[in-house]
């Protein structure tokens, strides 16, 4: 199992890892599938566009207007009940194809690490590569 890691400087904040992950695809590999995963419950994974910066702002006001920051209604004591929720909303996990040694993602999609509980030094994300064998 391979692994990256991934440093973040907001309290939210989405990250291309798009590069980072492209990078661990094993030498020779030519088609299969990468599996990635979150072991955080308060940081999710998500394919989107790479291109308009815009996107990510809208993701993340979108997010915060669905489960703000701070609510007098949370009861979790580490205070951080938005940051499980946005987790949830966003998932922990994705599957991007492998064609011809490299992520065959659309012409606008990256692969982003989305920290809901920063900033954190070291977030983990964890990487299986399957071959496909014909």
């Amino acid at each position: 199992m391979a692994e990256i890691q991934v440093n973040s400087n907001e309290v939210c904040e989405i990250i291309d890892i798009t590069a980072k992950v492209a990078a661990k695809i094993p030498v020779g590999m030519k088609n299969g599938v990468c599996m990635l995963y979150s072991p955080h419950t308060t940081a999710g994974l998500t394919v989107n566009e790479n291109y308009d910066p815009d996107v990510k702002h809208d993701i993340l006001a979108r997010l915060e207007a669905m489960a703000p920051t701070t609510d007098p209604e949370y009861r979790h004591a580490e205070g951080n009940s938005a940051a499980h929720i946005k987790t949830s909303l966003i998932g922990v996990s994705q599957c991007v194809p492998i064609r011809n040694g490299k992520l065959a993602l659309g012409q606008w999609q990256g692969i982003y690490f989305c920290e809901f509980d920063g900033p954190r030094p070291r977030r983990q994300v964890r990487l299986v590569f399957i071959e496909e064998n014909v």
